[in-house]
């Protein structure tokens, strides 16, 4: 059975993890925690004799690679997710200056067209202020329909009319990015938290059977450390030497 199917056959208890139960990574990366887990895991199997008789659950044991596998694949699935959002972000932040860059462009040419109009003048002062990316859209769309609503008044000051319809094909793309980044970031959310269900779900069979096989081969020093972390016991070292800063007066 492969890690898909692992996925799939733990999902149900992974989703029932309360969102009060989730443990999340802060301490160490996941591929770093994969990989540890899954030496443990072939060590525990070895051991798994000498960890029944020390209390561990034999089943807890035998799950191990089930847990291993639907955390591998969480994280594969969150990792696509993410890629895809920041190349999401990344396409509206190379198109997105142009967009404002046009918005200033109309925003400038109108104010002087209609310098003369009140009611214009307010309209314009009403949308002029900055907002997030939704507001530039929703000013593209007011400004260009302002534009052929007044085209008389622009003429006067031989206006490029092409502007308003670049100002709709802006419109339309950026809307697009806007939608997809929208999206993005609730369907993330959701794999996401799935991912740190899957962890928690790993991480609390590696809790006990590390704990248990420290006890049970503490007198064999090298055996004891291979129910720890090393990548821990790395960042406890270099915590240790680093020089203590002198205290102030």
């Amino acid at each position: 059975m492969g890690n898909r199917e692992f996925y799939k056959k733990k999902l149900g208890v992974i989703s029932a993890i309360d969102d009060s139960q989730i443990k999340k990574p802060h301490h160490i990366p996941v591929p770093v925690y994969i990989e540890e887990a899954d030496t443990l895991c072939h060590r525990a199997l070895q051991d798994k004799n000498e960890l029944v008789a020390a209390g561990v659950s034999r089943e807890l044991i035998e799950d191990l690679p089930q847990r291993l596998g639907a955390l591998i694949e969480a994280e594969k699935k969150w990792q696509k997710e993410w890629k895809n959002r920041n190349k999401i972000a990344l396409e509206w932040d190379k198109q997105s200056p142009a967009g404002y860059d046009l918005r200033k462009r109309l925003l400038a040419d109108f104010y002087y067209a209609f310098r003369k109009e009140s009611d214009l003048m307010m309209y314009l002062k009403y949308i002029s202020p900055p907002g997030p990316y939704s507001k530039m859209i929703q000013d593209l769309t007011n400004l260009s329909d302002l534009g052929r609503a007044q085209t008389r008044l622009l003429e006067v000051t031989n206006f490029d009319f092409s502007l308003l319809d670049k100002a709709d094909q802006t419109i339309n793309e950026m809307a697009r990015l806007l939608a997809k980044m929208d999206c993005g970031k609730g369907k993330s959310s959701k794999v996401k938290t799935i991912r740190d269900q899957a962890y928690t779900h790993l991480k609390e069979a590696v809790d006990v059977i590390r704990k248990a096989g420290k006890y049970v081969f503490r007198q064999n020093k090298e055996h004891s450390l291979e129910y720890t972390s090393q990548y821990m016991r790395q960042i406890k070292s270099k915590q240790k030497k680093k020089p203590k800063k002198k205290a102030t007066k």
